[in-house]
């Protein structure tokens, strides 16, 4: 392989485990301002570290199922699967400087495979195409529309609901 055609190689991902170390670099990720508006639905003040400790500090102890993303052995991101048992909810990020590498598809992949329960839910802003299509490689399928107050835009926009029923 030449050093241009390694670069473009899938990166190996697994997830494993939160450990406290992850937590400034998920901050790090949650709190650039780009992928922010992209995710649209993301907290209230991306920048505020003490309420995103307090946030980590009440997931963690949720008993929810949460992950750290490694690509190629580094933090890529996080994704998680929470809510009752009726209605369990995927999320994840994924670091900006590593969107378009497959990573969020392998570690959401990765994710409900550790999850037997069906089905699972999603949602994301309705321009959000990459998560969009991200979701949908996994099996997730759009079932509706709906609307919701995107802190990151400061208005109700537009998301759509999918589901993986099997």
């Amino acid at each position: 392989m030449t050093p241009a055609s390694s670069s473009r190689a899938r990166p190996v991902v697994v997830l494993r485990e939160v450990a406290d170390d992850d937590l400034p670099v998920f901050f790090a990720h949650m709190s650039d301002p780009e992928s922010v508006r992209v995710a649209a639905f993301a907290a209230e003040d991306p920048a505020d570290r003490v309420r995103f400790d307090a946030h980590w500090t009440r997931i963690r102890a949720s008993g929810d199922l949460i992950r750290t993303v490694l690509a190629d052995g580094e933090v890529a991101g996080h994704a998680a699967v929470y809510g009752p048992p009726d209605h369990r909810e995927v999320t994840y990020w994924v670091d900006r400087a590593r969107w378009g590498r497959g990573i969020a598809t392998a570690a959401l992949s990765a994710l409900v495979g550790l999850v037997p329960q069906r089905p699972l839910h999603a949602r994301a802003a309705a321009d959000n195409t990459g998560s969009i299509r991200v979701l949908q490689k996994c099996g997730f399928e759009i079932v509706g529309h709906d609307r919701g107050f995107a802190n990151a835009r400061g208005a109700e926009i537009d998301e759509v609901v999918l589901t993986l029923a099997r």
